[in-house]
């Protein structure tokens, strides 16, 4: 007998509460920051074909509902505490579940955190995850605190680095030959990292901060437009691993500057707090590098290692304009 919609929040997402007294048995969940601390509530959304391939693990499907939510409170600097999923899928599919709910799981379990509610209904794939975490009052990382003169840094994988996940969907559409590094590049893609960990340890550091989910051009954007400068970006400073930097300079380009889906931070520092940045990047075990500056002059100036213009049309993933 198939499960009904209460026995399968039961069997797969029942667990005993730990930060929430009432766990997800009740109509709302009751959380409670600590003293001198603010609430820091992000919710992003999945829906397949949109946001991934009917082809991916359950696994791997679960690690990045949550993950792109945390990214969130990297960005923000917070610390997470707790996340609510609604879920809908055509129809009851426990080996789905079985996978989901394990990588789910492994990553909440990975930051401490604990779900504590949701939904659950028939329809086409799609999952929605509301996360909750904590920072110190007025000490969290917005988009609003870049300030000309700072320098410009990303964060990556050691040996990884942007453009990743978008090579990983040029491979699979067709357009780039698949190479032996398939694997690695779609674990990017499925499975991104949420640099929780640099965001809190950038805290007092970093001036402004972002997470890149819809590519670098598009997510400066909100920073520069938020913080009312500029910017250039020297687009061969730009973090990529060897499987792209293989590829032709345009197409390389265009993956690391406006691929989207990389999850990484990026983030504004005052040149004086450079040792403060590396040192922040060491304690979190990423890597880090400074792509540019920020300008008083409005706009973004992308140049080469020479500082010449770089041309082309670098756009930003847009949910509505992107078909």
């Amino acid at each position: 007998m198939a499960l009904g919609e209460f026995d399968l929040i039961a069997k797969y997402f029942q667990r005993p509460a730990r930060r929430s007294p009432l766990g997800v048995g009740d109509d709302c969940a009751l959380l409670a920051p600590a003293p001198g601390r603010q609430l820091a509530v992000s919710c992003d959304m999945l829906v397949e074909g949109r946001h991934f391939l009917s082809t991916v693990a359950p696994e791997r499907l679960g690690h990045k509902a949550l993950a792109v939510n945390l990214s969130d409170l990297a960005a923000c600097g917070a610390r997470p505490l707790a996340f609510t999923l609604a879920l809908a899928m055509p129809r009851v599919d426990e080996d789905f579940l079985d996978g989901f709910a394990r990588g789910l799981y492994a990553l909440a379990d990975a930051h401490a955190i604990e779900l504590v509610g949701g939904d659950t209904t028939a329809g086409s794939l799609a999952m929605c995850i509301t996360v909750f975490g904590e920072v110190p009052a007025g000490q969290a990382l917005l988009r609003s605190g870049a300030r000309a003169g700072d320098d410009l840094w990303v964060s990556h994988a050691p040996g990884g680095g942007l453009g990743d996940a978008r090579l990983a969907l040029e491979m699979f559409r067709g357009r780039v030959p698949v190479s032996p590094d398939l694997e690695s590049l779609r674990l990017a893609m499925e499975c991104p990292q949420p640099r929780v960990a640099l965001g809190v340890a950038l805290r007092g550091v970093a001036s402004a901060a972002i997470d890149l989910s819809d590519g670098l051009v598009g997510d400066l954007a909100h920073v520069l437009r938020r913080s009312g400068v500029g910017a250039v970006v020297d687009v061969d400073a730009l973090p990529v691993s060897a499987a792209l930097a293989a590829l032709p300079a345009d197409l390389r380009r265009e993956c690391a500057v406006s691929g989207g889906d990389d999850y990484e931070l990026l983030f504004t520092a005052p040149p004086a707090r450079e040792a403060a940045v590396r040192s922040a990047a060491a304690q979190a075990g990423v890597a880090v590098r400074r792509i540019g500056r920020i300008d008083a002059a409005p706009g973004l100036r992308l140049v080469d290692a020479r500082g010449e213009p770089v041309g082309g049309h670098f756009g930003a993933f847009d949910h509505f304009a992107t078909r």
